[in-house]
């Protein structure tokens, strides 16, 4: 998929739909992580659940109730992965 652009619109904190979605990572009720055309997006709230996925439009559509939306050039894990990485590096020091 050739670099589009990226757009966000949420409705109400209840809607979001965003544009230029390239990649899906983890997704719970509690938040959503995506790469976009221009960074890695988080989603963040309760009830969270992805309505509309297409990837070869880059068209995401997601409802809950959102509470923090936030970008980062590097892509994110999982707390509980970043948790258990570092303790391991730590051991093999």
């Amino acid at each position: 998929m050739a670099e589009t652009g990226h757009s966000l619109s949420i409705e109400n904190r209840k809607r979001l739909v965003a544009e230029g979605v390239r990649h899906v990572g983890t997704f719970t009720e509690k938040e959503i992580q995506a790469q976009t055309d221009l960074g890695y997006l988080v989603l963040k709230g309760e009830g969270l659940y992805i309505t509309e996925l297409n990837l070869e439009t880059g068209r995401l559509v997601a409802e809950g109730k959102f509470q923090s939306v936030a970008y980062s050039d590097e892509e994110r894990q999982p707390a509980r992965g970043v948790a258990l990485r570092g303790l391991w590096e730590r051991l093999v020091r």
